[in-house]
């Protein structure tokens, strides 16, 4: 059976679409589906980039796009409260160690909240409140995210998600075949039913060495 690993942050809108609709992509190619929240900020940091809301005419062009992304796809879209916010406890709050077999519901709770009815993302309150609106223990699993052990956790999903070779959000793998944003969905799925339409010739690109680095760059 094919699988697909999820690597997400909820301060993605692009993740948010992608969460959307990643499940019924798993279905129709009877594929199975592993979630991983990690920490974008720390992502960028590790890459040294800002962020998309970092940038002020990005940031304009971004909540630009998504908007009419959301009304050609019927996907409900308020915006969170604040943004960019602290995603902390709204990650934690969906591992397997705190949200166990309610994950995906947990997921479910936190983007309806937050993108979709404008709730605050970066206040445990509001997660919370998601989470026991999805009838389950949001006083409770909110608390446990205080816990050291689930705070290292989420930390250490990171560290592996970026020796993976995760580098932004939402990102797919089907197999060791990384994707990258939601508008590669549809790549994501030809790979499930074993049709990526990748050339043999690839390689000859990747192997072509740089021309030019910017002072400073990490390349």
């Amino acid at each position: 059976m094919a699988h697909v690993d999820f690597y997400f942050d909820f301060i993605s809108p692009y993740a948010y679409f992608a969460w959307c609709q990643i499940r019924d992509i798993c279905r129709r190619n009877d594929a199975t589906l592993t979630v991983h929240p990690i920490l974008f900020a720390a992502v960028l940091e590790h890459f040294g980039q800002l962020g998309p809301a970092e940038i002020p005419a990005k940031r304009v062009a971004t909540f630009k796009d998504i908007a009419r992304f959301a009304a050609l796809k019927g996907i409900p879209l308020e915006g969170p409260a604040t943004h960019p916010f602290n995603p902390l406890t709204a990650l934690r709050s969906c591992q397997v160690s705190v949200a166990g077999d309610r994950q995906h519901d947990a997921i479910d709770a936190i983007y309806l909240a937050g993108w979709g009815n404008g709730a605050d993302l970066g206040d445990p309150k509001a997660i919370e409140a998601a989470l026991s609106q999805m009838g389950m223990e949001g006083q409770e699993m909110v608390a446990k995210t205080r816990d050291p052990a689930i705070k290292a956790e989420l930390f250490e999903a990171t560290k592996a998600a970026i020796e993976r070779g995760v580098f932004g959000v939402p990102t797919m793998f089907v197999g060791d075949e990384v994707f990258w944003g939601n508008d590669r969905l549809h790549y994501v799925e030809l790979a499930l039913q074993g049709r990526d339409p990748l050339p043999p010739n690839v390689d000859s690109f990747l192997s072509r060495p740089a021309g030019a680095t910017r002072p400073g760059s990490k390349r």
